[in-house]
């Protein structure tokens, strides 16, 4: 019997505090980092590839595209950091160097860059040395080394010159340099008296210009490193078609006051450059002469339609702007996690003064997934955060269906067997809600608060939910209590229901792992190891044995209140886990982000594959009921699709054959508003039909009219030229 693998399909997310974390590589598809990996994301077939992160990395800290757009390279911080470049033109994006500082002790790199013939890399290290290292990374060379300023002034970007591979900028608080280099060193060419101005980026506007963007909302233009001059943020296309007017700056140190919006990102492009100003807005500036620009539009964040309450969507802090190779689409990320595009083509805008982003793929999550549950008769999957968004995924066609932000942090959530209904665990109670075609609404609720754990049953007519240390039973159908399931003595950490719904397992922080009967409420076994706290608890696949995880490193099988195998791990600890329903293979997830693979039955020794997965620990797993797909969430925020296949690359053969409705939920009301609008979309059509065939009659009649009065013209004009040539010939004759 071979044995399973999964093999990463799809991401949902992105991964927050990485410098330049979003690029094109081609005019369809870019490259951002989500969970351990980064991601290529062709945006109009909808496929990703992964390239995976360092196994020992803790974290990745900033990344860049050289200029070509062939290699990546990505910053990992830890006890010695590294910039590792990726061959992205290779089909698993081929690692091709793995850079280090040498000798020196460096924890992270907050900032990299290529040079514009990406034959080097510069890599800017954090606090307290503020370094610049540049290397001639295919030859894994380490050419020089250069501390930027003290520990008072921190630096925040560094970048080439597009137009000389030896000259550099670096920018921060209180600090605007150009280093240059030369005969094996890096060396200060310029060093600009700017103490009191945080520039938060930068952009190379030409050889010898540079515009700055400060956290005061100004932008700043620099000429062979010397302050010029400030760009005026006053002019917009259509207000005046003048030159902005440039001023010379008089006092360049002056603060402008916190209540300016600031500028975070800044790129420059053909016709001008973009920059960010403020939450949630882009401006776009071109060039109106040497010295001049003006702004030309102003691109914002639309207001969020599926948020119940006040919306945070356009109060985003932007933290990159990208442009595709040809400059037709301009995307953005944010520091909640979300991406956004606009086009720039000539026909888009120039069809209406105001643009507005639209999502590049769909929204995600922005902060700790907390709840995670399939159905069984469609291809859904419930996803629950932080956040306060409850959100409706399509693992097969890899879509978010249904989404909605409401005023509660959600804790927990279950889908009903038919997908139809969803039970969602708030900080003040327990709510049942129908999936409707566009919205998620409340129609029972339930005095649970904090409900961290919920699961319907297989049949679909009862739901467990843990309220405190007790695990509650209600009916579908009548929504009574029918069975209280009491005996931890600790925050109970996840329940599941056995094949027939006569038994729940359940586990918790006490160490105690309970199997209930659902008809009497007793417990029919226990196992107790209170210096273990729990975190993960499932039924084999034929419901006679129990399998558990927790912080004491070690994978449990436990039957009939004995522990029949134990497989020890190395750190870090289980986290969770799921069972194929095949009964083939267990996946766990670890409080690292990393998956594992363990055949079952479980090993004696320590055997299993393991998998970059997540930056955050899996905070919860489950495998679809035809065993095809792996879904892991994660603190990150991230959703996971893997595909688990069999070493020969296989997909799994399951022995349910299970089949998905295509019905969905309305509200009668809402039916008849539907219907009412189609109807009068349907008779706005037909008077539009009826205008259109008015207007073309009238054209008709018009038209014929101009050729009756033309036809005559000529007729006259004929007879005319005849009558004057009859009496030509008669004159000679």
């Amino acid at each position: 019997m071979s044995f399973v693998v999964a093999q990463s399909h799809f991401i949902f997310g992105v991964r927050t505090g990485v410098r330049n974390n979003l690029c094109f590589f081609d005019e369809q598809t870019v490259v951002f980092p989500s969970g351990n990996s980064c991601v290529c994301f062709n945006t109009v077939q909808r496929w990703q590839r992964f390239i995976s992160g360092s196994e020992r990395s803790q974290g990745m800290r900033a990344m860049t595209i050289s200029s070509n757009r062939r290699y990546l390279a990505v910053s990992d911080y830890g006890e010695r950091a590294t910039v590792t470049v990726f061959d992205l033109q290779h089909e698993q994006g081929r690692k091709r160097k793995v850079l280090s500082a040498g000798d020196m002790s460096v924890q992270e790199f907050i900032c990299i860059a290529f040079s514009p013939d990406s034959k080097y890399l510069i890599g800017l290290t954090g606090s307290p040395e503020w370094m610049l290292i540049l290397w001639l990374w295919e030859k894994h060379k380490l050419l020089a080394t250069l501390k930027t300023t003290n520990t008072n002034n921190p630096v925040t970007q560094v970048s080439f010159n597009p137009y000389n591979n030896t000259q550099l900028c670096v920018s921060g608080t209180g600090v605007f340099k150009l280093f240059r280099y030369s005969e094996g060193a890096l060396k200060p060419s310029s060093v600009a008296k700017v103490e009191s101005i945080n520039f938060l980026c930068h952009t190379w506007m030409s050889e010898h210009r540079v515009i700055a963007g400060t956290d005061t909302g100004r932008l700043l233009v620099f000429e062979s490193g010397d302050l010029r001059r400030e760009v005026s943020m006053t002019c917009v296309q259509g207000q005046s078609a003048r030159q902005v007017e440039v001023k010379k700056i008089k006092d360049a140190n002056v603060d402008e006051g916190p209540s300016v919006p600031s500028i975070t990102a800044i790129l420059s492009y053909s016709k001008g450059f973009a920059c960010s100003r403020g939450p949630g807005t882009v401006f776009l500036f071109e060039q109106t002469d040497e010295n001049g620009y003006r702004k030309t539009r102003e691109i914002k964040i639309p207001l969020d339609a599926y948020c119940s309450g006040v919306t945070l969507a356009k109060y985003q802090q932007i933290d990159t702007i990208c442009i595709s190779p040809a400059e037709e689409t301009l995307a953005i990320s944010t520091n909640r996690g979300q991406l956004y595009s606009v086009s720039l083509s000539s026909v888009d805008m120039n069809k209406e003064d105001k643009l507005h982003f639209e999502f590049l793929s769909q929204s995600f999550h922005s902060s700790s997934i907390t709840g995670l549950s399939i159905c069984i008769r469609k291809p859904l999957v419930a996803t629950c955060s932080l956040d306060r968004s409850v959100r409706i995924w399509n693992y097969e066609t890899k879509v978010l269906e249904l989404y909605k932000e409401f005023q509660e942090e959600a804790y927990s959530v279950a889908l009903h067997p038919t997908g139809l209904f969803i039970l969602v665990g708030f900080s003040d109670r327990l709510r049942l809600m129908n999936l409707l075609i566009d919205d998620i609404r409340t129609f029972k609720e339930f005095t649970v608060r904090s409900c961290r754990e919920c699961a319907f049953s297989n049949g679909g007519h009862m739901f467990a939910a843990v309220n405190g240390n007790i695990i509650q039973i209600y009916s579908v159908t009548s929504f009574d209590n029918i069975v209280n399931l009491k005996g931890h003595n600790g925050k109970v950490c996840r329940i599941e229901w056995s094949l027939d719904d006569s038994r729940v397992v359940s586990c918790g922080v006490d160490g105690a792992v309970y199997e209930w009967n659902t008809q009497s409420g007793k417990r029919e076994s226990e196992s107790v190891l209170k210096s273990c706290s729990y975190t993960g608890v499932a039924f084999s696949s034929d419901c006679k044995t129990i399998l558990a995880v927790g912080t004491d490193l070690t994978l449990k099988e436990i039957q009939d209140c004995q522990v029949l195998r134990e497989v020890p791990a190395d750190e870090p600890a289980h986290t969770a886990l799921a069972v194929s329903h095949s009964g083939r293979v267990v996946f766990t997830g670890t409080s690292s982000g990393t998956v594992r693979a363990i055949k079952y039955p479980l090993p004696i020794q320590k055997e299993w594959i393991t998998y970059q997965a997540h930056s955050g620990p899996v905070t919860k797993m489950v495998i679809t009921y035809d065993d095809q797909f792996l879904l892991t969430v994660s603190e990150d925020g991230c959703l996971l699709i893997w595909k688990t296949i069999d070493k020969e690359g296989k997909g799994l053969k399951s022995n349910k054959h299970i089949v998905h409705t295509e019905e969905i939920l309305i509200t009668k009301s809402d039916l008849e508003e539907k219907t009412q609008h189609m109807l009068e979309m349907k008779m706005r059509l037909e008077e539009l039909q009826m205008e259109n065939e008015y207007q073309l009659r009238l054209k008709d009649m018009n038209y014929n009219e101009k050729l009756r009065e033309l036809s005559d013209n000529f007729v006259q004009q004929i007879e005319s030229l005849k009558t004057s040539q009859q009496s030509y010939h008669t004159a000679r004759s």
